[in-house]
């Protein structure tokens, strides 16, 4: 390989990430003495292991960081996703405690109501001008306090075969959320770069003022980013409902905005707006469900578990820096020289 298309490979925002998983594999590998971590067995027709689980586990964060991604390219963040996806599953919770109401009512109810929810960020920080910081902390605790209200702060235990199937349920061989990502992602895919959307929140985030002056509805652009973005945090909110079977509002998405700003940021997408990467922060979100599992598999106490996130985190970020990239690339050729 040539250095140029080397240095090429290395700019990559997906490269550091996946690199980040390998390791981890080689962590537990190591740790095990064994191929146990890699191994996939096929029961039923389903796919069982340590790797399905991530994938399982991993596609709440994965879709949560899908919405995310949009709202920091387009130079804002969500700190409401965690509250959206309590929201969420406390809305379907309700409705599916009766028996009147179907499961896809109850679904589109919830995801209405998290898109909404998304929708009302946006125009605080459009129409108001309120700092998207200040006003998704808004939502973030009313959501949270909303979701508590409906369910009166009890857990709701949901009995639904067609619900539990979200989370539950396999398709194809694998979890049915699994499945459910990929075809979310990969519609995203087609509608943000083969139409102009992708176009328009690339402009919006990266320059706002000279967008406007284009022509650009940016407050639009960004009213919709903030919509897709509660849109897949209410789905992330089904997913986790589903798969404990209960509506848990006091823990349900905690940490969740934390983890996908993470995701997106590893991935390869600014804070500062701009150019974004779906498909690195679908890498991102694995990598801190990879680092989740050897965590455990380490026996690393519940405590101490943000430390090695944190550590792993500013790693990756400093390979993605290009300062970073050539102060080592000096280091290495000042090492060949001598």
């Amino acid at each position: 390989m040539s250095e140029t298309r080397l240095q090429s490979f290395c700019r990559s925002p997906v490269v550091w990430p996946l690199a980040g998983i390998l390791l981890l594999v080689l962590v537990n590998l190591v740790h095990d003495r064994s191929t146990a971590f890699l191994q996939v067995t096929v029961t039923d027709g389903h796919l069982y292991g340590t790797l399905v689980d991530i994938l399982n586990q991993g596609s709440r964060c994965m879709l949560v960081a899908l919405g995310m991604t949009l709202v920091i390219a387009v130079s804002g963040v969500d700190l409401s996703v965690g509250s959206l996806m309590a929201v969420g599953a406390a809305v379907a919770a309700v409705l599916l405690a009766r028996e009147a109401h179907s499961v896809a009512l109850a679904m589109t109810a919830a995801l209405a109501a998290t898109a909404l929810a998304g929708l009302a960020s946006g125009l605080l920080v459009t129409w108001v001008r309120v700092q998207p910081i200040v006003a998704t902390l808004i939502l973030m605790v009313v959501g949270r306090g909303v979701a508590q209200l409906i369910t009166d702060g009890n857990v709701i235990i949901i009995q639904r075969a067609g619900f539990e199937f979200l989370g539950n349920g396999y398709l194809l061989g694998l979890p049915f959320s699994t499945v459910l990502v990929v075809a979310l992602y990969l519609g995203a895919q087609v509608v943000l770069r083969r139409s102009a959307a992708g176009l328009f929140i690339e402009a919006a985030g990266d320059n706002e003022t000279a967008s406007r002056f284009a022509g650009l509805a940016v407050g639009r652009v960004k009213c919709l980013a903030y919509m897709t973005s509660g849109l897949c945090a209410g789905l992330a909110g089904l997913l986790a409902a589903s798969n404990i079977r209960a509506a848990d509002t006091l823990r349900g998405g905690e940490n969740m905005e934390l983890d996908a700003i993470f995701a997106v940021v590893v991935g390869g997408t600014a804070l500062t707006g701009g150019r974004f990467s779906l498909l690195g922060s679908l890498v991102g979100a694995l990598l801190l469900q990879t680092l989740t599992v050897t965590m455990y598999n380490l026996g690393v106490p519940p405590a101490v578990a943000p430390v090695p996130k944190a550590l792993l985190i500013i790693g990756v970020c400093l390979l993605q820096s290009e300062k970073s990239r050539r102060w080592l690339g000096g280091l290495w050729s000042a090492r060949k020289a001598a």
